[in-house]
């Protein structure tokens, strides 16, 4: 405050009102962009202090000031995202993972279920190792040709069996 009070000529009583009117504005234009408001008054008393030397400022010049600064936090706020890994909106929640971890069990007990072949075969397709049909073929000793058909009528039967599940 000193040296805004130094800046407008050695008049506290000067300053003083306007950081009375500052505090007012920028209490009024803050909660818009989500800016702390004694963070935008620290930005309006370092553009006073830069505008240099010349008459003190009027209201209009300080409203003018704050409007500017608001312009300005709210074209940061679009450019900055902060990082904090592992959070945000598309980061999952603790509730998130406990419910598809549960979807997961209720799947893999589904396909233990199902009859012949199919448990062996959605096994191996929901397996991490994303094997190609030629090493599927191989790993159960099914022709390569029947896969397909074979994996329909699976995913049907289980499609069946969680419906009635619900």
């Amino acid at each position: 405050m000193r040296a805004v009070a130094a800046r407008l000529g050695g008049a506290p009583a000067g300053a003083a009102g306007l950081a009375g009117l500052l505090a007012a504005e920028a209490a009024a234009e803050a909660c818009a962009v989500g800016v702390d408001p004694a963070d935008l008054e620290q930005a309006v008393w370092l553009r006073l202090l830069d505008r240099g030397p010349g008459p003190p400022p009027d209201a209009g010049w300080l409203r003018a000031a704050v409007r500017a600064e608001v312009r300005g936090a709210r074209r940061r706020a679009l450019r900055e995202v902060p990082y904090e890994p592992g959070h945000g909106p598309d980061a999952p929640s603790a509730e998130n993972h406990v419910l598809d971890a549960e979807r997961r069990r209720a799947l893999r007990a589904a396909v233990g279920r199902l009859p012949g072949r199919c448990p062996q075969l959605l096994s191996v397709l929901l397996s991490r190792s994303d094997l190609t049909y030629r090493e599927i073929s191989r790993e159960l000793g099914i022709s390569q040709g029947s896969l397909g058909p074979l994996r329909s009528r699976c995913l049907a039967c289980l499609r069946v069996m969680l419906g009635a599940e619900g």
